[in-house]
């Protein structure tokens, strides 16, 4: 059985918002290479492009029930939502420019002083990552959360016991690998 053939762009806009996944992909061979251009110009990067030109076709195909093909082409209305898209790439990256700005601030040498509070930070998160799942969550909710016994018990609805049990297990786990580290390094 071959695909249907979309010989005007009426057609295809009718098929497309009618949910033809035939059409989808005949959009997406028509006029990808356009929204990838207008990504790429914009974005600087191939990668980020890319991105962008899935997520237009993506969203155009979860939100096709809205296109009115009587008031706007297909091409046209592709090209709006690239628009949000690309945007919101951009937005993407300044936020991302800004946690990371932040976080060089936060962990900043202060007159070349080492901060002995974020490499202690890092060796916890090392060493709760070689933990079981439920026992690195219960010690999460404890260091990061600051939650006590009973405020972990009641979040995880686990008996008191068995909370404090996993926090003296794995201080026990963690001490045990600092201390093979420790002896290991000298």
């Amino acid at each position: 059985m071959s695909a249907p053939s979309f010989a005007e762009d009426d057609t295809l806009a009718q098929s497309f918002a009618g949910g033809d996944e035939a059409a989808l992909r005949a959009a997406y061979s028509q006029w990808a290479p356009l929204i990838f251009t207008l990504a790429a110009r914009s974005l600087g990067n191939r990668s980020d492009a890319e991105d962008v030109t899935q997520q237009v076709f993506i969203a155009a195909w979860r939100s096709r029930e809205r296109f009115d093909p009587t008031r706007a082409s297909l091409q046209s209305w592709l090209i709006g939502i690239s628009r949000h898209c690309i945007a919101d790439a951009h937005e993407a990256r300044a936020r991302t420019r800004r946690i990371e700005a932040k976080l060089a601030d936060e962990a900043a040498i202060d007159g070349g002083v080492f901060d002995e509070d974020l490499a202690e930070q890092a060796m916890v998160t090392e060493a709760l990552d070689h933990l079981d799942p439920l026992p690195r969550h219960v010690m999460q909710l404890a260091f990061y959360e600051r939650m006590t016994h009973s405020q972990i018990a009641d979040r995880l609805d686990l008996p008191l016991g068995t909370v404090k049990s996993h926090i003296r297990r794995s201080l026990t786990r963690i001490r045990e690998r600092w201390e093979v580290e420790d002896a290991s390094g000298a």
